[in-house]
C-alpha cells in the first residue's frame, strides 16, 4: 500500500489535482488502490475527526513538545530512538499510516498493519517494529498537502512540492493555517494516546521552522543535531534515490539529485541560523553526531541537564539497554571522491568551519 492511503479523500484530491496522475500501469493500481482505501475509510476518518476535536478542544492543551532537530541524515533518528525509550510520548507507525484513525479504525486494523510494516527503512538498516519512533512527516502529508513527501510520491513537481512543504514558498496565510491545525490536531491526538506524556518529536523539517513552532508553543524545547557534512551529501543520495524508487507514482528521472542536495542543505542551515538565536536560554542544546556515537550516555545526559529534563537517572539504564542493542549495527558507507567533497565545500563550507569538520579519511564515508 501506498503511504497515501492513510490520507482523507480532501487531501487525496488536492494533491492528485496539483500534481496529476501516474504515467505506468503499474503506478495507476497503487493509485486505485490507495484511492479505494481512502474512500473505504472516509465515514470512520469523517466520525473520528469530529469525535477528536470535541475531545481536544475539551482537554487540557498538551505540555509543549520536544522537537529533534538536524538536516537529513545527520543522527536524528538514532538520537529520537533512544529518547523515546522512556519518559515520553512520539509518533509510532500506525499514527505515520493512519493519522486520522488513531482511536478507531487504526485500532481494529493494528495487527493487520503490524504485519505490514517493513523490516527495516528503506534507506538503511534501522528495523522497524511496532513501537519504533517515527516522523511526523508522513502523518502530515496523509492530513493536507503541504508536505516535501507529496514530491517524492509525484516527482512531476518534485521542487514545487520541496520548497512549498519545508520552506512554505509561494503559500497563502491560509494553507500554512491549515498546516498548523493539522499538526496541532496530530500532536493532540499523540497526547491523549500517550496519557498526557510529553511529546518527543524528530522531523528535519522542522530545522527551519523554529520560528513558527515557538509561536504555537512557546515553552517549546529543542534538540539540533550535526554530523559532518561531507558525509551526509553521500548519504542523502542514497537518501533520495531509495525514496523515489519506492515512493514515486512518476517518472522522476529529471530530478538533479545533487544540486538538489546542495542547495536545500545550505538553504535549510541558513533558516535554521536566523532563528535558532531566538530560542531561551534553557529550551536549546546542540550536540554533535559524533560525540552522540562515541559518548552517548554524556551526551544523553548533557541534553537533559541543558533542557532540564527530569527524569534522567531513572531513564539511563533503558538508554544503555537499547544502546547495547544497536552497537554492532553497521551503518551504510558511500564512495567518497575529492570531486564530491569539492562540492560540498563550494557550497557548506561555513557549516564545515563553524562545527571544526575535517575531509573524511579513506576512500568511504
Amino acid at each position: 500500500m501506498h503511504p497515501l492511503s492513510g490520507s482523507d479523500p480532501a487531501t487525496f484530491a488536492r494533491v492528485l489535482w496539483h500534481n496529476g496522475l501516474p504515467r505506468s500501469g503499474r503506478n495507476w493500481g497503487r493509485t486505485l488502490l490507495a484511492a479505494g482505501a481512502v474512500l473505504g475509510r472516509a465515514p470512520f476518518t469523517l466520525v473520528e475527526q469530529a469525535w477528536a476535536r470535541r475531545r481536544l478542544a475539551r482537554d487540557a492543551a498538551p505540555q509543549a513538545p520536544v522537537f529533534i532537530l538536524g538536516h537529513w541524515r545527520s543522527g536524528t533518528t538514532h538520537l529520537y530512538n533512544v529518547m523515546a525509550r522512556r519518559g515520553f510520548a512520539y509518533v509510532p507507525p500506525i499514527a505515520t499510516g493512519m493519522p486520522w484513525d488513531l482511536f478507531g479504525l487504526a485500532r481494529w486494523l493494528r495487527p493487520l498493519l503490524e504485519r505490514a510494516l517493513p523490516e527495516h527503512r528503506y534507506i538503511d538498516s534501522v528495523p522497524v517494529n511496532p513501537d519504533s519512533p517515527q516522523e511526523d512527516e508522513i502523518a502530515i502529508a496523509n492530513m493536507c498537502d503541504l508536505s516535501f513527501y507529496h514530491g517524492l510520491y509525484f516527482p512531476r513537481h518534485f521542487q514545487e512540492n520541496f520548497d512549498r512543504g519545508v520552506f512554505f514558498d509561494e503559500c497563502s496565510e491560509a494553507e500554512i493555517a491549515v498546516w498548523r491545525d493539522r499538526l496541532q490536531h496530530l500532536l493532540g491526538k499523540l497526547s491523549v494516546q500517550f496519557g498526557g506524556q510529553r511529546l518527543l518529536i524528530k522531523n528535519p523539517v522542522h530545522t527551519g521552522r523554529i520560528a513558527l513552532l515557538r509561536e504555537i508553543w512557546p515553552d517549546a524545547a529543542f534538540i539540533h543535531i550535526h554530523r559532518n557534512p561531507y558525509a551526509v551529501f553521500q548519504s542523502m543520495r542514497n537518501f533520495y534515490r531509495k525514496l523515489l524508487a519506492e515512493l514515486a507514482l512518476q517518472p522522476f528521472g529529471h530530478i538533479d539529485i545533487d544540486s538538489h542536495i546542495l542547495a536545500s542543505y545550505a538553504r535549510l542551515m541558513r533558516r535554521f541560523d536566523a532563528e535558532a538565536p531566538g530560542i531561551p536560554e534553557g529550551h536549546f542544546v546542540e550536540i554533535g553526531y559524533q560525540e552522540l556515537m562515541d559518548r552517548p550516555m554524556e551526551a544523553l545526559g548533557t541534553i537533559y541537564d541543558r533542557l532540564g529534563l527530569p527524569g534522567f537517572a531513572d531513564a539511563a539504564p533503558e538508554f544503555a539497554a537499547y544502546l547495547s542493542t544497536v552497537s554492532t549495527y553497521q551503518k551504510n558507507t558511500y564512495a567518497y571522491s575529492a570531486a564530491d567533497a569539492e562540492l560540498v565545500e563550494a557550497h557548506w563550507q561555513p557549516w564545515i568551519d563553524r562545527w571544526g569538520y575535517r575531509r573524511p579519511d579513506g576512500a568511504a564515508v
